[in-house]
């Protein structure tokens, strides 16, 4: 039985491409949603602007956005839908990698239940 995934997407936005990436992350979701990737729970978006001299720093602006994939096989599915690819394509031309880290990372996630 599939119990769901959650996707932990983080980007790394290079310089002046912050509103071009928020832009295509409205987009992200919708784009899943109607591929048939992900569940009807909407995404959550974060964004961190880092400073030096924080305790966990890391220059530049990045966002996180959480979501739940449909199915088990849904990122491989993404990756030969034109609608998700027409996000996905022009999202991996404004990041970069930096500080050490990858341009994006996704670390997915399986529910704990702890009760």
């Amino acid at each position: 039985m599939w119990d769901g995934q959650v996707n932990v997407c983080i980007y790394r936005v290079k310089d002046g491409a912050r509103d071009k990436f928020v832009d295509l992350l409205r987009k992200h979701w919708p784009a899943l949603r109607k591929a048939g990737l992900a569940t009807a729970t909407p995404p959550q978006h974060f964004e961190y602007v880092g400073g030096k001299g924080e305790r966990h720093s890391e220059s530049g602006t990045v966002f996180m956005e959480i979501f739940q994939w449909s199915r088990p096989d849904g990122p491989d599915i993404a990756h030969r839908s034109p609608e998700v690819m027409a996000v996905w394509e022009p999202m991996g031309a404004l990041v970069e990698a930096r500080d050490g880290r990858p341009s994006m990372e996704f670390p997915t996630y399986k529910p704990l239940k702890i009760a």
